[in-house]
């Protein structure tokens, strides 16, 4: 029975080629997009379930600030760790990781710059599932001098020689030996540090071999005794079973810390499961978890208008299909048998469109990894892989398969046979509707195009307040720092440089902040942060931002007690003339002399935050160099030599400051990537659909073209009569999509505080760009309906 069923499933296909190579093409592509994302959905949702005790692990933060400057700071205090260890009964182990920017890495000859650089506990391999492959795993750290790297730098820098107990050099002189290797991290761990040392080596480096502290004035033993740099993060292990009171856990927290340093104003303690740090931030807000959403709801859009293509096409060629039906009741066909052969002929078309659909996401793998930024594998032996599948394809079959079959199944034969059936006005009414809702999905995602399309020039076009035109930056070693002026001398001789300053931080993506701050007349219950710019006395300049009020730094011995801040900080000090009033910023009590025009120093999603600048030249190591466009390459060979001349053979790294400002917003460049593709597919798979119903109407409207052809219709008249239809269905898509894509775009826009406005210019394009593609389509074989010879339709028609 079933072998019948696909046989005759088979043959009804080859006799219409043409409606299922529609079917199967609209199925195929949309399997492969909404597999794809679905995929990116759940690589997105399984980030650190890898690690066995993820559901005990909480990251610590703080909350900072107030106003504007008001924000979660994810580093906390080393103390913290220890005294929840020994003072928090739900506490069972704790891990604190503090990062380094990059540094050069030795092996004999071999010489990289590397980047993922980290001071740990020993319970970082235990905490969580990184267990060492190589070594001592009760003793990862056997002393101070020890490191522990991951398979791809033990494969990079010792090829196949065991590094146990190899030495390498780290920055000049620093000699570190390998103790440890851990596996490579997955690519869905939050974590990704690959050069890994011993906590205790920079609390000696930091406190004891200095005897001071990170500020260089007040001496302090250990980092656990400083309860002022908010430098770690911090993860705590809850024992098992434990019933999690999250605010509980908080306030005991704070507790420690203001028990220990009463002087500080209240510090509110937050935490975070492990499982939510990479869709969220740590007070529960949106950390990317709506771009998931929003994907995954793309996804199943996708597959839906596919599924609708099929329904569509089935439903509207069931009159064609009524006499096959009634022959088959008359000699004994059950509802249920015609059904299951309905399904047969959908499941097959379904199976020939997913083995299409599985060679070309093998295909296509590379190049979507590349394009979205993630490292998707289809492994057969996957579980994940197949559930994610197995549930698109069982679902899309349902939903394209069930009602065409009950539908088909449904005539009565004697009037099918009469040719008195119809498809009757309840589904011909679906029909539209399907019409309506695969166009306004389409509309929406048009208009998520247009609209991310525009947010993201204004990004790139942005005044952002300062010059970053030609200008690349390098970050001096200790070595180079003393010798400023000798480098900045030899710079200026090459023509191609137009000018040069330091800063000690880096003026696109941001640095320090500080919330340890006093000035005349500051509230009571004021907590406000400000950012630190360490700043040379030509920094202003170069960066050509506007001093507003008052004076710059003119590098004299004075300036080390005068502050220049922000329109930003004056308006949240609440300082109405800031200009000679007393501020104190940690241990420097001084004068404001100048107001400085607001400028973006860190990513537009964030409001402009209060910000001082401190002359401190011995506190700036990050160069930046302004060029000429053309001869940029002449600087970058001068400032190379200077490199040379005090680094010797260790790499020299610069960025230039376009470039960086484009990759804070490497995911916002992503996501509108993705939604010009899936906004094409989405419109190329309805036009497959619309394109198919336009030929089964011109088929079946046959002898009435020819009969107003015989009566003198012209042919743009028939043209408007087939297309009329569809175009009151197209007008209503646009209706229903330009509310809807108003809304998601209006959430979307909402995570940028510098944003464009959404004009109605945005929906006459969407609606009028689907309007075109529609009619296009439409056209197609509207026009060869309209041109036929009346003769052959009136003696062919149906």
């Amino acid at each position: 029975m079933y072998k019948n069923y696909l046989k005759t499933a088979w043959r009804n296909i080859l006799g219409n080629k043409f409606y299922a190579s529609i079917n199967v093409a609209g199925l195929t592509v949309g399997l492969v997009v909404g597999l794809f994302m679905l995929l990116w959905v759940q690589d997105e949702l399984s980030y650190d379930k890898f690690n066995s005790k993820a559901d005990n692990i909480y990251k610590i933060g703080i909350v900072g600030g107030t106003g504007i400057s008001k924000q979660i700071f994810n580093n906390i205090i080393a103390p913290v760790a220890t005294f929840a260890k020994r003072e928090v009964p739900e506490v069972q182990d704790a891990v604190r990781i503090m990062t380094l920017g990059n540094a050069p890495f030795r092996y004999k000859d071999k010489v990289f710059y590397e980047d993922d650089f980290a001071f740990t506990d020993a319970s970082y391999f235990t905490l969580f599932d990184f267990n060492l492959i190589k070594g001592d795993k009760r003793h990862p750290f056997p002393d101070n001098s020890s490191i522990v790297i991951t398979e791809d730098m033990a494969d990079k820098y010792f090829g196949k020689e065991d590094p146990i107990g190899k030495v390498v050099t780290l920055g000049q002189d620093e000699q570190l030996k390998v103790t440890g290797v851990i596996p490579n991290y997955p690519a869905n761990s939050s974590f990704k540090y690959r050069i890994l040392m011993p906590l205790a080596r920079f609390n000696d480096l930091a406190y004891i071999k200095n005897k001071k502290s990170y500020d260089n004035k007040t001496f302090i033993s250990s980092m656990d005794a400083d309860w002022s740099m908010f430098g770690f993060q911090t993860y705590l292990l809850l024992k098992p079973g434990t019933t999690v009171n999250t605010t509980a856990l908080e306030k005991k927290l704070q507790a420690i810390h203001e028990r220990n340093k009463p002087e500080d104003a209240p510090v509110p303690y937050l935490t975070q499961p492990l499982l939510k740090m990479h869709l969220y931030k740590a007070d529960g807000t949106d950390g990317g978890i709506s771009t998931v959403r929003t994907f995954g709801i793309v996804a199943l859009m996708i597959l839906v208008i596919a599924c609708i293509n099929y329904v569509n096409l089935s439903t509207a060629r069931s009159m064609l299909r009524a006499k096959e039906v009634s022959m088959r009741k008359i000699i004994g066909a059950n509802k249920f048998q015609l059904f299951m052969q309905f399904m047969a002929e959908t499941t097959l078309l379904f199976v020939i469109a997913a083995i299409f659909a599985f060679a070309l996401m093998f295909v296509l793998l590379p190049y979507y990894n590349q394009f979205s930024g993630k490292q998707i594998a289809l492994s057969l032996s996957s579980y994940n892989i197949w559930a994610c599948i197995l549930v698109t394809l069982i679902g899309t079959l349902a939903a394209s398969s069930i009602y065409p079959a009950l539908l088909l199944s449904s005539f009565e034969p004697l009037k099918a046979l009469k040719g008195r059936v119809t498809i009757g006005i309840g589904n011909a009414a679906f029909r539209r509707i399907l019409v309506v809702l695969q166009f306004a999905v389409s509309i929406v995602l048009i208009i998520g195009t247009l609209i991310i399309g525009k947010q993201l020039k204004y990004i790139r076009d942005k005044n952002l307040g300062y010059d970053k035109g030609n200008v690349l930056s390098f970050s001096m070693r200790d070595e180079m720092i003393p010798h400023y002026d000798v480098i900045k001398n030899e710079l200026q001789k090459n023509p191609a440089v137009l000018g040069i300053t330091r800063a000690g931080r880096d003026i696109v993506t941001g640095g320090s902040s500080t919330g340890d701050t006093d000035w005349d007349g500051k509230p009571a219950n004021s907590n406000m942060w400000f950012n630190q710019i360490y700043a040379d006395k030509d920094l202003l300049s170069f960066f050509k931002m506007k001093i507003i009020d008052g004076a710059g730094f003119t590098g004299a011995v004075a300036d080390s007690a005068h502050f220049l801040i922000n329109e930003t900080a004056v308006k949240e000090m609440g300082l109405k003339n800031p200009i000679g009033k007393r501020l104190r910023v940690q241990t420097v009590n001084g004068t404001i002399i100048g107001v400085v025009k607001d400028f973006h120093f860190a990513s537009i999603h964030k409001q402009i935050e209060p910000a001082v600048f401190q002359y401190n030249p011995n506190n700036c190591w990050k160069v930046y160099l302004k060029t000429t466009g053309r001869d940029a390459q002449s600087a970058i060979a001068s400032a190379q030599a200077m490199w040379k001349q005090y680094n010797g053979d260790i790499p020299f790294n610069f960025t230039f400051l376009d470039e960086s400002y484009k990759k804070q917003y490497t995911d916002d460049q992503r996501t509108g990537s993705l939604f010009n593709m899936f906004s094409g597919i989405a419109i190329i798979i309805s036009c497959l659909g619309l394109f198919g119903l336009a030929t089964y109407s011109a088929q079946v409207k046959t002898r009435e073209i020819g009969i107003r052809k015989v009566l003198g219709a012209s042919v743009s008249r028939i043209i408007g009569l087939l297309a009329a239809e569809f175009m009151v269905l197209i007008i209503i898509a646009i209706v229903i999509a330009i509310p809807v894509g108003w809304y998601a775009m209006s959430a979307w826009l909402r995570d940028f505080a510098y944003k464009i406005n959404i004009t109605w210019v945005v929906f006459l394009l969407a609606g009028g760009g689907a309007t075109f593609i529609a009619l296009a389509t439409i056209s197609i074989q509207s026009v060869k309906a309209a041109i036929a010879n009346p003769v052959k339709s009136l003696k062919n028609g149906e």
